[in-house]
């Protein structure tokens, strides 16, 4: 390739597993860098002097050359020049497009210690779906997201330290933060200078997604009533999902919208985030809130164009975001009680619990219910985290300062 390839924050944590039994697989939505990622990886493999093998699925004569069975594979890497006594590293670009890829893959890591797989698939469930329990314990996992902030200033070569104390510094990242809210975290949309052009490829990574992943997963017919459910979705990000609502608004059985967001979570659209609770008899637990992993995609399909404007439910969204890329999805929550308290997110890390408000604007802050938090499971403090107007407290925060909350 001739652009440039740009690193990313997980890369360092995926070159730890080089050398190692495991086969690494990378998951993530379409367009969001799994590809960019593994040519950075090959590129730092080849500078080294290692040998590598690169093969993209999209192209259908690879395909059926690993459906044929791991014989004609190793046939063919033989005539690729490889060296069964030295490491040969076998990158394979969207794994999902393969029939049954688990008995292929469990041959070359049982049989096979000379080479090392490293695969990427654009859907978590169709990976699932396909890798049998025989992979258990020869895999490891990670999970792509669109880019950080930290990302998205290193992909427009920006350098500001994000723990500046100047005033100046400061008000340029919150002008670039708001870029960032409103345009999203794609690699390509963030590189892309107009806006018009950000606006074409968003619509192009909706429909491809709409297309290629929702249409073969599910095998939707009734396309018109998916794509309003996925705009009530989108008007939905940070609120309380619904599932009745949207089951009698868009005309579907309460059975088929739970299995759309199932597969909306597993393609890394959507995120049903659990109500963290320890006494269930005081607090809501089992109406779960909606987020969109990105906020450009989230604008793209609810409005259908970039307004330029931060909207209600967006700069919660783009908090989430953060959050979602800096700790593991599992340990993210919020927290509502029968009575209407609420607190956005509550982290988990460890034995450590931080409760974190996000408001765009620190004027519009009600600390009531932090407090209460607070006292009731004995946490010593809370984070606010807002865009505009001036901070009032040494908890409060500005969303790039999200990373050193814990």
């Amino acid at each position: 390739m001739n652009e440039k390839i740009y690193k990313r924050k997980i890369t360092d944590e995926i070159v730890s597993y080089f050398d190692t039994d495991n086969i690494i697989v990378l998951h993530g939505s379409r367009q969001v860098g799994k590809t960019h990622i593994l040519y950075y990886l090959a590129d730092l493999l080849k500078k080294q002097n290692k040998k590598i093998i690169f093969i993209d699925l999209e192209d259908g004569r690879f395909v059926e050359l690993l459906d044929s069975g791991i014989d004609k594979f190793i046939n063919f890497l033989e005539g690729e020049g490889i060296d069964k006594s030295r490491k040969t590293y076998v990158f394979i670009d969207e794994i999902q497009y393969l029939a049954n890829p688990s008995p292929f893959l469990k041959l070359v890591s049982d049989h096979h210690k000379y080479l090392q797989l490293i695969l990427s698939g654009s859907s978590s469930f169709n990976i699932k779906k396909k890798f049998t329990d025989t992979l258990v314990g020869r895999t490891v996992d990670f999970e792509i997201y669109p880019l950080d902030f930290s990302e998205f200033l290193d992909f427009k070569g920006i350098q500001i330290d994000l723990q500046t104390k100047s005033a100046i510094h400061a008000s340029r990242l919150k002008e670039l933060f708001r870029e960032y809210i409103l345009y999203g975290g794609y690699p390509k949309i963030v590189l892309e200078d107009e806006i018009a052009r950000k606006e074409k490829y968003l619509g192009q990574i909706v429909n491809t997604y709409l297309k290629r992943d929702i249409h073969d997963l599910a095998q939707i017919k009734q396309v018109q009533k998916f794509n309003r459910m996925l705009k009530l979705l989108a008007e939905s990000s940070g609120n309380l999902l619904n599932i009745a609502e949207i089951s009698q608004t868009c005309g579907l059985a309460r059975e088929t919208v739970e299995n759309y967001l199932f597969i909306l979570e597993n393609t890394y659209i959507i995120k049903l985030l659990p109500v963290f609770s320890y006494k269930a008899k005081v607090e809501v637990v089992k109406t779960p809130k909606i987020f969109f992993y990105d906020t450009g995609l989230l604008q793209t399909v609810w409005l259908r164009n970039l307004t330029g404007n931060i909207l209600g439910n967006m700069f919660e969204t783009s908090v989430f975001s953060q959050l979602i890329k800096k700790y593991q999805v599992d340990k993210i929550y919020f927290w509502r009680t029968k009575r209407g308290q609420e607190i956005d997110f509550v982290v988990l890390n460890k034995q450590e619990i931080l409760p974190i408000e996000a408001k765009l604007n620190f004027r519009h802050v009600n600390r009531s219910a932090l407090i209460t938090f607070c006292r009731k499971y004995k946490v010593k403090q809370g984070a606010v985290v807002g865009l505009e107007g001036e901070k009032k407290t040494a908890q409060d925060l500005w969303p790039w300062e999200i990373n050193n909350l814990m």
